[in-house]
């Protein structure tokens, strides 16, 4: 894959933007959920990475598999800390480019089985 790859960027930069969360969910003393946002997000991102060389088809898919698995998770700890408002905050723009994330992933996932079945 190339340097320029759109999903590898956005999701590195998704880390980044949840590691900013991150630090201010701790400074508001919430710990729990946004030690597993964190672990989460940053998953995706690496999963990206080690799909970014893998050694075979069926290797990428199951990485990309794995980084949509942990973007669901994330979108899933996003909602929670945003309906609980446990610690009061504006998570609109974190849930839109998760979901934005996990669209792409779903897309690359399903294209590559696709792939893999038409060869």
């Amino acid at each position: 894959m190339k340097e320029d790859n759109k999903i590898l960027n956005l999701t590195f930069d998704f880390s980044i933007q949840i590691i900013e969360l991150y630090k201010i969910l701790i400074q508001h003393n919430e710990y729990v959920i946004s030690k597993q946002l964190l672990r989460s997000a940053t998953s995706i991102g690496a999963n990206v990475e080690e799909a970014n060389a893998a050694q075979t088809k069926k290797d990428f898919i199951a990485k990309m598999s794995i980084a949509s698995k942990e973007a669901r998770e994330t979108k899933y700890w996003l909602r929670l800390l945003d309906k609980s408002q446990f610690v009061k905050f504006d998570y609109s723009k974190y849930l839109n480019d998760i979901e934005h994330i996990i669209n792409i992933l779903t897309k690359i996932v399903k294209t590559s089985q696709k792939s893999i079945l038409n060869a």
